[in-house]
């Protein structure tokens, strides 16, 4: 009897180790089936091929945050297929979208992946393509936010800098007209009422020039101009600046040189370069217009002794309305506009200008151009016979 029950106790216990065992196998093949049905959520047709002519970054995730399917663009982002995407910002916008099955946006800031110190501005869009798959679109906005702000910070630096001579010229014509009985006094108020008309002019015509060199139309009076014409030009204009300023400005280099362009526009450039070198050079210095040619390129170079320039202002020089130096600017009548304009009447030419500055050394802007061939009745400066000669500063001076 004894034998007997011992037999059916290790039956039952056989039966209930051995359903034990099934249940564990049995909820082991469940969950393995599961995990492998989501693993091959699949992407619809047609989805890959789109991402694939995408120019934009975009990509399929799954619910596990996982890419299922990516444009090359993405790549950019570290976003490739197989990866899980990292930043949280992306993925609480792909659940959002998921759960209320509406398209949703957001800007956010993402990092590239081989420039991870620059953070990038994008504008991101999540959209469910099925009950598991949303489709995020990343448009890099980074570019279109900072002109747009360019553009902002010029129409309010405009506004400031038109107000400055209005307000003068307004209350110097009160001015006078108060005191029409002094001639004395009149005499004073016309002539710094000239002063701002003068200014607010001067101001005008180069918003209009900046304008016109950043418009899309083609440059009207182009031809094989003499770098020669342009130095000569640009020396001649500021030779008034340089006598007040007591300052010499020295023309060397390499003659009978050629570019392609407008030589008006060039010449107008290049005598901004050589305003802002007087302007920031001390009385009884030098400043240096030199000339050479740099295999294909022409290059034109104006140097100063002046106060030089940190490397925060050497990033900002170029741009509109900006001066290292406000109080002088304010004195000599600056703009902040000149070296805007040489910067974009060299690009339109094909050409670059570069800065080379030290606080207390000096500045060199140099134009680079490229070279035109010669007219056929004018020797190639190479081929030219070289003589001495002596250059004369606007001051006359002898060098």
């Amino acid at each position: 009897m004894e034998t007997t029950q011992l037999a059916l106790l290790a039956l039952l216990l056989g039966v209930i180790i051995g359903g034990s065992a099934a249940l564990v196998v049995v909820v082991a093949l469940r969950a393995r089936d599961r995990q492998l049905a989501e693993a091959s959520v699949d992407v619809p047709d047609g989805v890959r091929d789109v991402l694939a002519g995408m120019d934009d970054a975009a990509i399929v995730v799954d619910a596990s945050g996982t890419v299922r399917a990516a444009s090359v663009a993405a790549g950019g982002f570290g976003m490739n297929v197989g990866d899980v995407i990292s930043d949280e910002q992306l993925r609480t916008l792909a659940r959002a979208a998921r759960a209320v099955d509406v398209p949703g946006a957001a800007t956010l800031t993402l990092k590239r992946a081989l420039a991870p110190a620059e953070p990038r501005l994008v504008s991101a869009r999540a959209s469910a393509i099925s009950g598991r798959l949303v489709l995020i679109v990343v448009r890099d906005i980074t570019e279109r936010e900072r002109v747009e702000q360019m553009r902002r910070d010029f129409v309010a630096n405009t506004s400031h800098e038109l107000k400055t001579p209005v307000g003068a010229v307004s209350l110097l014509s009160e001015a006078i007209e108060s005191a029409a009985d002094d001639p004395e006094q009149v005499r004073i108020f016309a002539r710094r009422l000239n002063a701002e008309a003068s200014r607010l002019s001067s101001l005008t015509s180069r918003i209009m020039n900046l304008s016109r060199l950043q418009a899309a139309d083609e440059l009207a009076n182009v031809r094989d101009v003499s770098v020669d014409e342009i130095v000569t030009g640009a020396i001649d204009a500021q030779s008034l600046q340089a006598d007040v300023a007591g300052v010499e400005v020295a023309r060397g280099g390499t003659r009978g040189l050629y570019v392609r362009g407008d030589a008006q526009i060039l010449s107008e450039a290049l005598g901004n370069l050589v305003a802002n070198a007087i302007a920031y050079s001390p009385r009884s210095s030098r400043v240096g217009v030199g000339v050479k040619l740099d295999g294909e390129a022409v290059e034109i170079s104006v140097t100063d002794r002046g106060i030089g320039m940190t490397d925060a202002e050497q990033e900002r020089v170029f741009e509109r309305f900006y001066r290292a130096d406000q109080a002088r600017s304010r004195r000599t009548g600056g703009t902040g506009l000149g070296l805007s304009i040489v910067k974009h009447a060299v690009q339109r030419h094909g050409g670059e200008v570069r800065l080379w500055s030290r606080q207390g050394k000096g500045s060199t802007f140099t134009i680079s151009l490229p070279r035109a061939k010669a007219p056929d009745d004018i020797p190639e400066p190479s081929k030219a016979r070289k003589k001495k000669t002596k250059v004369q500063s606007t001051n006359g001076a002898s060098l």
